[in-house]
């Protein structure tokens, strides 16, 4: 499969089969996330890979009532979080570079999209899983040190079912040239 194929077709997967994921295609998905290019090359990101089932649970409790990827981190072979070091991403010498401070947020989102994609392409599925989280909980469950925050959970594993697309705004609506509103 082809990048921009794998672009298009990605979806976010929440029902997975309960085969379980081979070591090789897990390490396949970390290294395309490890390879992610990073605020002057930070590389603040970190993966912590849950298989055990009681500690899925518990990640699975900190996330809001109803959300639909409490099932999915639950039921998934593998549930992973990505953390972030903190004052790594954005800072030179301990201070912030820019007016947006913290980096690490970015930095994390590009690297779980890349590991989004290589999953995609290796038939595996993930759904990125970052709102409405109770992430001192999350610290709690993974002890995380005080200088590492968690900043999105994804289930991997074999899709049960084929995800539909959502609908996609025009290109008109989102592309400016120059300036902002002019087409």
């Amino acid at each position: 499969m082809d990048t921009l194929e794998a672009i298009h077709s990605r979806r976010s997967v929440r029902q997975y089969k309960e085969t379980p994921v081979p070591d090789d295609l897990l390490n396949k998905v970390l290294e395309a996330a490890r390879w992610a290019p990073s605020w002057a090359n930070s590389q603040c990101t970190r993966y912590i890979v849950i298989k055990d089932p009681a500690t899925k649970e518990k990640l699975a409790e900190t996330l809001s009532r109803g959300n639909p990827g409490a099932n999915a981190i639950k039921n998934a072979p593998i549930a992973i979080v990505a953390c972030a070091e903190l004052k790594k991403s954005g800072y030179y010498k301990g201070m912030a570079s820019t007016e947006k401070g913290e980096w690490h947020m970015f930095d994390t989102g590009i690297a779980m999209e890349n590991l989004a994609l290589a999953a995609h392409a290796l038939g595996l599925g993930t759904v990125h899983i970052g709102y409405i989280i109770d992430y001192k909980k999350v610290a709690e469950i993974l002890e995380l040190p005080e200088e590492v925050v968690a900043v999105e959970m994804t289930p991997l594993g074999f899709p049960a079912a084929e995800a539909k697309a959502p609908p996609r705004k025009e290109m008109t609506e989102i592309v400016f040239y120059e300036k902002y509103g002019k087409h």
